[in-house]
């Protein structure tokens, strides 16, 4: 069969540049073409609709409905406390959400809205936390983003009622913000003020929505001259403190530009829409220039797939409710493929690969709630059909249309994603995925060259993502080589980040191959992963072009349990000899030197693997327990030897014990 080759200017090919000159753009020539499979076109051949907000019909289902009764006697249930109990205050500092992580894992705390005592906080794995002030700013962070989510349902409610409390007492926190807005004191870098309601600019734009959304839904049960305050003192300044910073492709610019374009439609700021949504960083330019020609965001972790969609959903849908969609259509159907996307590259379970510095853990596909909360823009019969069982102020504006005959998942098949610096092989029992390189530095670890498999539907190896960024577990080890299976030099893996380069690929035959010439300061390394029956065959080249003598390595993380041959003797004193500093965190380590290959058997419960490790000469072979998903451990090997080039030959092979 014909290789594919993929020289390393290909890359290039893939990325265009706008007609301005400006940022680059990733080719998307037909987007309401891919994945057609999962999506549910209209008459006119759309794959998107217009959402609808019917406040009449919704009074008519409620009154008529008991099931919708008590759904909207449980949410005034929860509002009326909150209006009772809860209130921001001026002398509240909100702080980094990354940082209401537990010392102990890392893991994120579990929130309640009492203001914490010295000991009140606790995680899943930690009973009593000790307050600090880090911990109390994020808690605040909490509450606030809280208090915003019940203003705009207070708001909710008073349209759908009529009950006038619900009305003044989200115009009365409008108000406190607006009052209060240029008395709290906010965070400024580089001489630019970037937030004051928030630590992060993020925040303030994600609460923002919020805001907004609550002043639309209110109407004209707020005076003009009173909404012109808030205006005057409140969001215009809002948004010219978002305006100050990401103006760049990023995430965190989605939920600025959306926050601020949805400000211009309420208050009919058309310079502001215009600035928003067709200036040099707006939401034209963050769909042309950060969605790959793959339709997963440059900044690669597949959880921002979905976050730039939570982002600009609500932007899409004020802007086709006010009438300002017409010439949005191709904006929307890029932001549906990011949604679809994931689908395509998931494992036999549904877990989906975990590349860049994702939180939260594992995450599958499809998601059904995600699908069913965008549905409104994207509909699918999987999104429709959750969407007819479930309750909420989107399912009673716009009740959901019947879902249409539901249709296999198309299959995932070996696939080149050249533009997202990402292979798949899927051949036989093994499926894998392959990161090899990265688009951008936002996020990135020092993982080029990963990879993750599974055996069937056995998870045998995944990347773990990371942890609250507040916690040490995530610079000191999650982003780290070590925590990822991937070459080391001198125990560190990937320095910056390298879109890479692309040598061969053969769906074919199962085969991948992929370099970084730039790995670390003067050493290269190459991986090649191939498929042949029950076998994964790894093959991991490293040189130096220094011709310096260094220690080189390679890490396997795996699922199962190893059955560690006899010659494994503890080793207290691995992580100071030398490896490096990531390894502190390689608990109960035992180590044996082999001369030219080694074989250790693992256990995935019926599935037996022999791990076969091949390095010519002399090396190490170091196993240990690390972290995994907080709390979970998984075992790990590190093998080692010296040189100024090297090449390792795992081979992954087995199947189902007796």
């Amino acid at each position: 069969m014909q290789v594919h080759h993929v020289l390393a200017v290909a890359f290039l090919g893939l990325v265009g540049t706008a007609a301005d000159g400006s940022e680059p753009v990733f080719p998307k020539p037909d987007p309401a073409r891919a994945f057609p499979e999962l999506k549910v076109f209209d008459g006119a051949g759309r794959p998107f609709r217009h959402p609808l907000e019917d406040w009449a019909g919704a009074r008519e289902r409620v009154a008529r409905d008991p099931a919708w009764q008590a759904w909207l006697t449980d949410r005034e249930r929860e509002v009326n406390d909150w209006m009772v109990r809860r209130r921001d205050h001026v002398e509240w500092k909100a702080g980094w959400w990354h940082d209401f992580v537990s010392p102990k894992d890392g893991s994120f705390l579990i929130w309640t809205a009492d203001e914490p005592g010295e000991t009140t906080l606790h995680s899943r794995s930690d009973p009593a936390v000790q307050l600090t002030p880090k911990l109390q700013g994020a808690w605040v962070f909490g509450f606030r983003s809280r208090h915003a989510a019940k203003i705009e349902e207070a708001a909710q409610l008073f349209r759908l009622t009529g009950e006038t409390r619900y009305g003044d007492w989200a115009a009365a926190q409008i108000d406190f913000y607006a009052t209060n807005f240029a008395r709290w004191n906010g965070r400024t870098d580089w001489g630019n003020e970037r937030s004051r309601l928030a630590w992060q600019s993020l925040d303030e734009a994600v609460n923002l929505v919020r805001y907004v959304h609550a002043v639309r839904t209110l109407d004209d049960h707020v005076a003009p001259d009173r909404k012109q305050r808030w205006l005057d003192t409140f969001f215009r300044p809002e948004t010219e403190i978002l305006n100050r910073s990401f103006q760049i492709i990023h995430n965190i610019a989605c939920w600025h530009r959306s926050a601020e374009a949805q400000v211009a439609l309420c208050f009919g700021d058309e310079p502001l829409w215009q600035r928003a949504v067709e200036g040099p960083f707006g939401i034209r330019r963050q769909l042309a220039a950060g969605v790959t020609s793959d339709y997963l965001w440059l900044e690669q972790s597949l959880g921002y797939n979905s976050y730039v969609v939570r982002a600009l959903q609500p932007f899409f849908e004020e802007a086709l409710l006010a009438g300002r969609g017409d010439d949005l259509g191709n904006e929307l159907c890029i932001l549906q493929n990011l949604v679809l996307a994931p689908i395509a590259i998931r494992f036999p379970t549904g877990q989906l690969p975990n590349p860049a510095d994702s939180t939260g853990g594992l995450s599958f596909a499809p998601n059904a709630g995600f699908l069913a909360s965008v549905r409104r823009l994207f509909p699918t019969a999987i999104g429709l059909r959750r969407a007819s069982r479930e309750r909420s102020w989107d399912t009673l504006l716009d009740p959901p249309e019947p879902p249409p005959a539901e249709v296999p998942l198309p299959p995932v098949r070996s696939r080149h994603l050249e533009s997202s610096r990402m292979a798949v092989l899927r051949e036989g029992p093994w499926q894998v995925f392959f990161h090899y390189g990265q688009n951008d530095r936002s996020h990135a670890e020092a993982e080029a060259l990963n990879f993750e498999a599974f055996f069937g539907d056995t998870d045998v190896t995944h990347d773990p993502g990371t942890v609250g960024y507040g916690s040490p577990l995530h610079r000191g080890f999650f982003t780290r080589g070590p925590a990822h299976n991937v070459p080391l030099i001198n125990g560190e893996g990937q320095v910056g980040w390298n879109p890479g380069r692309a040598i061969a690929f053969d769906a074919d035959n199962a085969i991948v191959r992929a370099a970084q010439d730039n790995y670390r300061k003067g050493v290269g390394a190459e991986r090649t992963l191939r498929i042949e029956g029950n076998r994964l065959i790894d093959i991991v080249k490293i040189q130096s072009e220094s011709g310096d003598r260094s220690r080189l390595g390679l890490v396997l993380h795996l699922q199962g349990a190893a059955e560690l041959p006899v010659g494994f003797a503890p080793d207290p004193d691995f992580a100071a000899n030398p490896p490096g500093p990531p390894f502190v965190f390689w608990e109960d380590p035992q180590s044996a030197m082999f001369r030219d290959t080694a074989t250790v058997p693992v256990r995935f419960g019926d599935l037996r693997l022999n791990v076969c490790f091949e390095v010519p000469g002399e090396f190490r072979l170091t196993h240990a327990r690390t972290p995994d998903v907080p709390p979970a451990k998984r075992d790990s090997f590190y093998l080692e030897t010296r040189g100024i080039e090297a090449t390792f030959t795992t081979t992954l092979s087995g199947g189902v014990s007796p």
